[in-house]
Order: structure tokens, then sequence, then C-alpha cells
């Protein structure tokens, strides 16, 4: 195991600050970075004293964490402004020092670097989509003007990760989560796979503890048969690699931590079932070395079918490049063999932050090429700017984090795209115009529908008409990727203005009457002026307009109009609360508050969590003053508290969970998957091996082989849910799972 993959809650080292710059100067000259040292050691004198006094959780410096981040940037070998910025990333947000400042002493290039991670340390992720949503664009605007910021960013995070062990346990899971949701995809977006690597295990660490356990203690007990395995075939390999006169360097390697435990979860196999736990990788001097390594190891021994991959001929979007086989070795053991060159293995290791290693001239150029390497960023944004969260979100995961597949246009040109992408994805890769103007599509020849899913390989050719109607609204469920999603809604935007308008403001006025609001106070137009700005709209029209062509989502709309209508009506008043919870006073009891619920200001009043949408701790929860019978606590996103009654509203009251309670509440969540044999075998040894009580089943088919599954648990908390629900999501067939919230609006 590597060590940073095995944190532990260890007493810290007697901190040695000069020995752990020098070891940066060190990384510096092995990396062969041409930098001036003496600029560099005036930044880390500079930020020494700036941050003085301060100490990090370890008790170590904070400097200390500085000097961490600039050896992670040295190692990735970037510049010298990287590392100078990478010392003094944290001046700006945590001590006295400027922009100004630091533009003064070290030039506006590494000011602007610090500048810009500074703004995304200021970020607060939040589990609130549209946050996300806007914390993610600005990393992606600072990606666009210069890479070097979400490389240090990387650094810092990776760092954290690292000594998170002396954080509290609730830091822990929220920076784990973090890592695993945003940091770690953009590291595999932008081909920095050891990065990637390292932060998953960290994530996984701290995320499910047991898990992690599971696998490095069953790795541990393996280690010397592994180890014997490796050492066998590497030395086979390369005796036969020098006999036929081939220079290379191999290495093995166990799989990382993270990897073995998606594959556990998405083949439900134990380690005892996964066999190719050892990875082989073979360095040569050039590409044809590398087919010429290929058809050596094919010779040696047999390639198991359909695990070859070229990714030379065909690099990923992230600019990785490899030829991977598998193999069987002695003992029937398969494992993997990863061949390429140097240059390649600099970029599968450090992505976007090799090309540093390469540049010419003057240090401030690129590589020819490297422009079109790092437009997918900006074609992203140009195709996100009208996204709201939630599809932002979706389309963000597609695009960035998906696995791909490669078709081929009728010319011969590759195109990647992601997995599960149709014809009409492939269209509108090519041109809106194409993809507005098609009629029809073939793959390999034969004619297919719209919702086939391409395979690696198919050639594709699209059908085009100039009398064609355009772009379907069907066609925004079977587009995979979010540049067509987009380009769609655009066609609808600029080609149906009116009859958007007109549906836009349809389901906004129904929406309104389901949840009780009176139109004429929540459609005002100030209202809905004020909404319409929060989405870069300049117009209420232009607000309905989008919601009919799909460019916001309904529910992001209703949700700011509320909020809106819930400032004005002020819910909470005093005055009233204290009248109504005198009603009561007959009702209490001496007992605190049940469920788990703390009332604010008030104790021992009868509390019941409401049936209609069974919140668990860890849900935003509110109060509603009954009519005899206590408090009923709802979530905040209860269709029966968003009634726009004054008399209902005044009810309303602040409440809060009890934490120090043991609790257990019920939920029921909605599975829907395919009605293969076993599937509910499979989802009752989830539940069984979370040593969770299923309290209530329903499940029912329809004629196309789809199950829908009703199963009530009893939960703990919201993290217990969350983790339940991500499991079963894993599993194969299951197409999605869902927390059940009751939609009807009834009387409170």
């Amino acid at each position: 195991m590597s060590e940073a993959t095995r944190a532990e809650n260890v007493a810290p080292k007697p901190y040695d600050l000069e020995a752990h710059y020098q070891e940066l100067e060190q990384k510096i000259t092995a990396a062969g970075i041409p930098a001036d040292l003496g600029r560099v050691r005036a930044a880390f004198e500079c930020a020494d004293r700036a941050h003085s006094g301060q100490k990090r959780r370890d008790g170590s410096p904070y400097v200390s964490h500085c000097i961490a981040a600039a050896i992670i940037t040295a190692e990735m070998g970037l510049d010298e402004d990287s590392i100078i910025a990478a010392l003094l990333h944290d001046t700006i947000e945590d001590t006295s020092l400027t922009h100004e400042d630091i533009a003064r002493s070290f030039g506006a290039s590494v000011a602007d670097i610090v500048e810009g991670v500074t703004k995304l340390t200021r970020m607060q992720y939040t589990s609130v989509e549209e946050q996300q949503m806007e914390n993610m664009r600005k990393m992606l605007l600072a990606m666009a003007k210069d890479i070097r910021v979400i490389l240090i960013k990387m650094a810092d995070r990776l760092h954290n990760m690292r000594t998170m062990a002396y954080q509290s346990e609730e830091k822990q899971r929220i920076k784990s989560l973090e890592t695993m949701e945003i940091y770690a995809p953009i590291a595999h977006r932008l081909g920095m796979q050891k990065i990637k690597w390292e932060l998953e295990d960290l994530s996984l660490l701290y995320l499910d503890p047991a898990g992690y356990k599971a696998i490095t203690d069953a790795l541990d007990e393996r280690m010397p048969t592994l180890e014997k395995f490796m050492g066998e075939m590497r030395t086979q390999i390369r005796e036969r690699l020098e006999a036929d006169g081939v220079h290379a360097t191999i290495s093995s390697r166990i799989k990382h931590i993270y990897s073995i435990y998606r594959k556990m979860y998405a083949q439900k196999l134990d380690i005892n079932g996964i066999f190719d736990l050892c990875a082989f990788r073979v360095i040569v001097d050039t590409i044809p070395d590398c087919y010429n390594v290929l058809g050596i190891i094919h010779d040696m021994y047999k390639p198991l079918p359909g695990r070859f991959k070229d990714y030379i001929s065909t690099p990923k979007p992230n600019m990785y490049q490899s030829v991977h086989t598998t193999v069987i070795g002695s003992e029937g053991i398969p494992f993997e063999v990863q061949i390429r060159t140097w240059e390649m293995h600099m970029t599968a290791e450090y992505g976007v932050a090799a090309h540093w290693k390469y540049k010419t001239g003057s240090g401030e150029g690129t590589k020819p090429g490297d422009e079109e390497k790092f437009a997918w960023i900006r074609r992203l944004l140009e195709t996100q700017q009208e996204s709201d969260a939630q599809d932002f979100f979706h389309n963000l995961k597609v695009d960035m984090f998906a696995d791909e597949v490669f078709v081929f246009s009728p010319k011969g040109d590759v195109i990647n795209l992601p997995a599960g992408a149709t014809p009409i994805d492939f269209a509108y890769s090519i041109h809106s115009a194409i993809g507005n103007s098609m009629v029809g599509a073939t793959v390999n020849g034969r004619i297919v529908n719209f919702d086939y899913v391409l395979q690696n390989g198919d050639i594709v050719d699209i059908r085009t008409s100039k009398n064609a109607p355009g772009p379907s609204r069907d066609w925004l469920n079977l587009a995979k990727s979010g540049a067509a999603r987009t380009k769609i809604k655009q066609w609808f935007k600029k080609e149906r203005r009116e009859e958007n308008i007109a549906k836009g403001r349809e389901m906004l006025e129904k929406e309104t009457k389901r949840l009780g609001y009176d139109i004429k106070v929540l459609l005002k137009a100030d209202k809905l002026k004020t909404v319409a700005a929060s989405f870069r709209l300049d117009s209420e029209e232009a607000l309905y307009a989008s919601v009919g062509y799909g460019g916001v989502t309904l529910n992001g709309v209703m949700s700011k109009l509320v909020e809106l209508y819930k400032k004005e009506q002020k819910l909470t008043v005093t005055k009233d609360l204290s009248q109504l919870l005198a009603e009561l006073k007959p009702r209490r009891s001496k007992a605190k508050a049940s469920h788990g619920i703390l009332v604010k200001g008030e104790e021992g009043i009868m509390v019941k969590l409401a049936r209609c949408c069974n919140p668990i701790p860890g849900d935003p929860v509110i109060g509603y003053i009954t009519r005899g019978s206590g408090i009923s606590v709802h979530r905040t996103d209860c269709p029966n508290v968003l009634s726009n009654n004054p008399d209902e509203q005044r009810r309303l009251i602040e409440v809060s969970w009890d934490i120090t309670t043991d609790a257990v509440y019920k939920v029921n969540i909605v599975i829907n998957a395919s009605d293969r044999p076993g599937m509910m075998a499979d989802i009752m040894q989830v539940t069984s091996e979370a040593k969770l009580n299923i309290n209530a089943l329903n499940c029912r088919t329809d004629k196309h082989k789809n199950a829908y599954i009703t199963m009530g648990l009893d939960i703990s908390n919201l993290e217990q849910l969350d983790n339940i629900m991500n499991k079963i999501k894993r599993m194969k067939g299951v197409y999605s799972v869902e927390r059940q919230v009751s939609s009807s609006v009834h009387h409170l």
C-alpha cells in the first residue's frame, strides 16, 4: 500500500522547517525545472512571515502546508511561477498580504494565480445544487483562464486529504465527499491519474472506513503471494524483451484501493473473486516499440478476448495514451499490461501538468496542439451558459466524468462521445446544423433508430434534409452529451419563442395552483424579474420561455419564487408563535421532546414526525403547530408546508435535530430496476450487510420487464440513507433509487 492511502492517527514527528524546505528544492532539481531557487526561497520566507503564529491541527506551523503543496506542484513538473504561487496560495485568504503585494514582489503572473486559487478556496460547497453549479463554473473559468490555478488547487486538496486524520469525523466526511464528487473527477478529466487515484483512496478511507480496511487487510494477507507473482512476471517479460533487443522499463503494482472497491460493488464480488489485482507497465522509447512489445506479450501469454484497447491511435479526451491488454499469466492468473512511451507516461501520471515538462521556447508558450487539448474547457463553458443547477450537473457529469465511446464518421474521423451516446449526440458533435436537420441515421450501413446506443468502432452516417422539422423534445431524453442537449434547447429557444413562453407560463401557473398558492401573489412581475435575474435572464418573458424549452427547471424556478414569498410573509412571528404555543401547554408532557427533535425555546412539547415526508436526521426541517396535537415536523421542501394561507404560515416554528439521541426513523425508497432473476435477493443482501431493518416491501413489474420496488427502511440518519441508496444504485440493472416523498397536498 502507498503511504498516502494508509493515513493513520499517529502523533506527529518534530517538525523541521528548514529540512522541509530543502526537500522542495531537491524536488525542483530532480524534476529538471529551470527555476531561480533564490526567488523560490524569497517566496518561502514571505509565506513564513505572512503565516507566522498560525498552526495546523497537527501542531505544525501553517507554512508546512504551503511547502507540501509546492512539493506536489514540483512533482507535477510545473514551472517556477507555479511553485512560488503554491507557496503563497493561502496568503491572500489568511494573511494581510494583498494581490498588489504579491505582484510587486513576485510579478503579476504569480499574483493572478494566487488570487485565482483564493477564489476557489473561498467557495463553500453545500448540498445545494445551485451553489455547486456556480462553484463548478468558477473552477471551469479558472481552468480556461490559466490551467495552473486548478493544478495548484489540486496540490492543496491532495495535501489536505493526506493530513485529514487530524480533523473531526464530520469534516473528514464532508471534505472526502467533496473530493470524491468534484476534485477526483476533475483530476480524471485533466488526465492526472496518479493524483486521482490517491484522492479516491483517501476519500474512501473516511467515507467507508470499514470497507477500506477490509480491502487493505485482504491485500496485506495476499501480499507475499502477489509480490512473488509480480516478481516472476517482471523477470519473464524483462528477459524476453532483452532477448529481442527491446530497451524497456518494467514495473508492477497492485490496483488502487478504490478501483478494487468499485469493482467489488459493481460485480458483487468479494476480493477472492477479483483475479486481476496486478497490473504491469512497460515504458519504451518510441511508438513502434509499443506495438512491438504488444506482439511479444501476446506471444508469451494468451490474451483475453475483448480486453485489448489502443489509446495510442485513439487517445482519450484527457490526452491519455497507452496500449492496454489483459493476458493469462502463470498459474492461470490474469493481469493487465499497459505499454507506453516516456512522454505518454508523464501525461498519464500528471495529465495537462505534464506539458510544462515539454514546453519549448521562453517558457510562456505551449507546444503546437496544446491549445486544442485545453479547448474542451471552453466548449463545456459555452454549452452550459444557460443551464440551471440540476441540468448543469447532469451535463457536467456526463461530459467530464463518464467513460467514452469511440466511433467513426464515413470519412474515417474519430469522434469520442460519452458512453451511452446515440446518433443524436453524434450529429450534434459534428455541427448544430447537422443535428437540427437530421432525419435518419445509419450505423455500419444499417438504418437505426435515434435511440440506438453507439458502440466502439461504429461507423455512423447521418441523413439530413432541408425540410426537416427540427429536433423533437423527446430528443432531450435520448441525447447523452450535455453539448447535444444544450444545442437542442438552443434550437427551441430560437425557433419556438412564443410557444415556449406560453408553455412556460402554463407550467408555472399549474404548479403554483398545485402547491396551493395564489397565482396573482406568487407570480407577480417583481418576483418573476428577481428570479429571472438569478438565472441571468433579462425579463419575466425570458424566464417563461426558458422554463418552456427546458433551459431552467420548473422546480428550480418554483423554489426561488416560494423563497421570495416566504421572506415577504415573515413566517415566524414571535407574537403569534407564543400565543399558539400557549394553546399547547395543557397537552405538554414532562418528558423531553420526542423523536430526537428540539423545539426552539421550548421543552416538553409533544412532537410527531409527519408521515407525508418522513423526515430523518440530516434533513432540513420545520415544525407546524397543530390544532391540539402538538408539533408536526416536516421536511422544509414538503408540499404540505408550502401553503400560502396566512393562518397556516404563522403556525410554522423553527425546530432542529437532537444529535444526542439514538432514535430510528421510517423511510421509504423507490427503486426502478430491470426485472432480472435475483434482483430482489441482491437488494436484500445489500440491506442485510448494512444491518438495516426492512419494515415494508412492495414490488410490481410492467410489460417492459421493469421492476418498481417500494421498500420501507428503519434509518438512523440521512448519511445512512444516502449510503444504502448509493450502494443500491451501483447494482447491476438498477436504473434509479429515490426517496419517496408524498406529492399530495392536504390540510395540516
